[in-house]
């Protein structure tokens, strides 16, 4: 089964570690059940590269496992951050095959 990365996008005043904000995160975690691979860390220090969307700055990650990008999209749709006027960014992990010899391109 496909993993996929959401990136939590949220607002630049947002302000994580709330009991009530560790709650509905950790609730809608719980909801998601084995999918979660790997529920992610908060980000509390970033900055970005090309556009990111005004307003709004990296608030964490989570990998979850779905059947396709559309079964992702639909988990991703309880995220806590579309709730606190964010968004969440969601794509699908693909792995390298770290041992293929190099193609001299790059």
């Amino acid at each position: 089964m496909p993993t996929f990365v959401f990136s939590y996008r949220v607002p630049a005043d947002y302000a994580p570690g709330g009991p009530e904000t560790l709650s509905r995160w950790s609730s809608w975690f719980e909801a998601m059940g084995e999918v979660v691979s790997d529920r992610g860390n908060p980000v509390f220090a970033s900055t970005t590269v090309g556009n990111c969307g005004t307003g709004t700055r990296l608030g964490g990650y989570s990998f979850v496992t779905a059947d396709d990008l559309e079964a992702a999209v639909a988990l991703s749709k309880g995220s806590p951050a579309l709730d606190a006027g964010g968004g969440v960014e969601v794509g699908t992990v693909t792995v390298l095959n770290l041992e293929a010899p190099s193609s001299g391109r790059g």
